[in-house]
């Protein structure tokens, strides 16, 4: 039976991606009172979508909404940093753990191209490349299972990394050299199949770059 083709994506659905990739960006930093009728006009919709939006970005935890005023972006909570933080690592260390032996070498040498590539970017200057090739590169941990449901849930925190590694900028752009060798250090407990060391260090490395230094209190 043929898969039926997806439906046409809807203003508000167009409206709460947008929406979520300004604060996740940092274009709406937290603190940043968002008006309807000048979301409206940036999204080129009408206010309807934009409130239904809203309505879900608060759902989600993104926004706190104060009647007659508007919706104001909120700040991640040290709470909010950990139980993202842990669900990741879990979900990273899961998906390597469950790649075929037979595999992993493919794995490998996919992994340490992506790190050509972000030394590249490195040597560039190129900070925002830097940074995207880094949580590709976590991205691919999780990936590497084929679990499509594990995925997903990894990438509904995609989000919250954002917004944590723009709280360390300044941290990452003072030493990106090690972060770099953080992935390679990782790469090199994979292609060991060394999976206590590779959570071991999968877990110094969060609480050392993505600003959660009570990730693992």
């Amino acid at each position: 039976m043929p898969v039926p083709a997806p439906g046409p994506v809807s203003a508000a659905d167009r409206a709460h991606v947008e929406i979520r990739r300004r604060i996740a960006d940092g274009e709406l930093p937290p603190g940043t009172l968002l008006s309807e009728n000048e979301l409206a006009a940036s999204l080129s919709v009408s206010r309807t979508p934009v409130r239904a939006a809203l309505a879900r970005l608060r759902d989600e935890g993104w926004i706190t909404v104060l009647p007659q005023r508007g919706a104001l972006v909120r700040a991640l909570s040290e709470t909010d940093l950990r139980e993202a933080a842990q669900v990741r690592h879990a979900l990273e260390c899961a998906g390597v753990r469950a790649v075929d032996p037979a595999d992993r070498s493919a794995l490998v040498d996919r992994l340490r191209a992506a790190l050509d590539e972000q030394a590249d970017a490195l040597a560039d200057r190129d900070f925002t490349r830097f940074v995207g090739l880094g949580t590709a590169f976590h991205r691919t941990f999780a990936a590497a299972a084929g679990n499509e449901l594990m995925l997903s849930l990894y990438d509904r925190l995609q989000d919250r990394q954002a917004l944590s590694i723009i709280r360390s900028r300044t941290r990452i752009q003072r030493d990106p050299v090690g972060v770099l060798d953080d992935h390679r250090t990782l790469l090199r407990h994979l292609a060991a199949g060394d999976w206590a060391a590779f959570a071991d260090h999968l877990q110094s490395h969060q609480v050392r770059w993505d600003d959660e230094s009570t990730v693992y209190p």
